[in-house]
């Protein structure tokens, strides 16, 4: 143990000089800071989950059972679902209550679930991200991505309307503080709201103490961010983190989703940011999260999500420098 990112003694001592809020320590989930629990035996108690983003594995075309099942045989804490393949669950004669004991019986840490409801655009995308919250808390999810979609048609983001937009963060935050779920604004580093510090501006704006991020290593890169502006963000209030790398061909501007490729292969520097996540209090998921259709087409699933696990126990194990 000695030689993983911050030995456990190291690990009190941080927690001990923890100057948060007791507001803020109420809402943070007990899964997200269950170090030393048997979930993380198997990777030496890393003091992180190691869960998996269904798109990872999307190509393959499963059903969401399956999705499930092999997610859990190939080791992960936990799993992000996507809503359209509830949806297509649901279509092919499940239930609500028959996915929940699904997910629950698996053992795996429900970290949030997928949909792309336009709720900064509309009344009717607002009403549509509601019903996916209410959904997600039936299914027993903590967490919610809550996109910027409503947002593209605008191609820039209008920061004098950045008053709007987090009255309708706080709304979100308002409703899912009532049944238990906390919508996660999202960071797309090729969309419109690809600015960690718009996404900051928009959620501190909310005025609630349950707003938070869903960031990913990508999209940060791919919108042009510092990595080490993650030195300002407290990493208690971040559930999970979308895990992935990328490689330095092509540039940076021209990335697609496409490219993104296990953690460890590409460009990244997860030895300076974990660390740096880490001391700041992160002790949530990291979430592998890709869209490599090279993966679909050249692996087995069992063979893609075998090496996926891997590639996350390793760059997270990072020795100190």
């Amino acid at each position: 143990m000695s030689e993983k990112i911050i030995s456990r003694r190291e690990m009190l001592k941080i927690a001990g000089f923890s100057i948060l809020g007791s507001s803020l320590i109420s809402r943070i989930d007990a899964a997200s800071l269950h170090v030393g629990s048997e979930n993380f035996s198997k990777m030496g108690k890393l003091p992180f989950r190691i869960s998996l983003n269904t798109s990872t594995i999307s190509g393959y075309k499963l059903p969401i059972e399956e999705q499930i099942e092999l997610c859990k045989d190939a080791g992960f804490d936990g799993i992000e679902l996507w809503f359209r393949d509830v949806d297509d669950y649901i279509q092919r004669g499940g239930t609500q209550a028959r996915l929940a004991a699904i997910i629950k019986d698996s053992g795996l840490y429900l970290e949030n679930m997928i949909g792309f409801a336009p709720w900064l655009g509309d009344d009717k995308g607002m009403a549509q991200m509601k019903k996916e919250m209410e959904l997600a808390a039936a299914l027993g999810s903590k967490c919610i991505a809550a996109t910027a979609l409503g947002l593209d048609t605008n191609k820039v983001i209008d920061r004098n309307l950045f008053e709007v937009y987090s009255g309708k963060y706080r709304e979100l935050l308002v409703f899912g503080e009532r049944i238990g779920v906390t919508p996660l604004l999202e960071l797309w580093g090729g969309g419109v709201l690809n600015q960690l510090t718009d996404a900051l501006h928009i959620a501190v704006g909310a005025k609630h103490a349950n707003a938070s991020l869903l960031l990913d290593f990508y999209h940060l890169f791919r919108g042009g961010n510092a990595f080490e502006s993650l030195s300002l963000v407290n990493g208690l209030s971040l559930p999970l983190f979308h895990i992935n790398d990328y490689p330095a061909d092509p540039v940076r501007e021209q990335l697609r989703d496409e490219d993104r490729v296990f953690p460890g292969d590409g460009i990244c520097p997860f030895n300076k940011v974990i660390p740096m996540l880490y001391k700041n209090g992160f002790r949530g998921g990291f979430s592998l999260e890709l869209f490599n259709k090279h993966y679909w087409t050249e692996m087995k699933v069992k063979d893609l999500l075998k090496r996926g696990y891997e590639s996350i126990v390793k760059t997270v194990s990072i020795p100190e420098n």
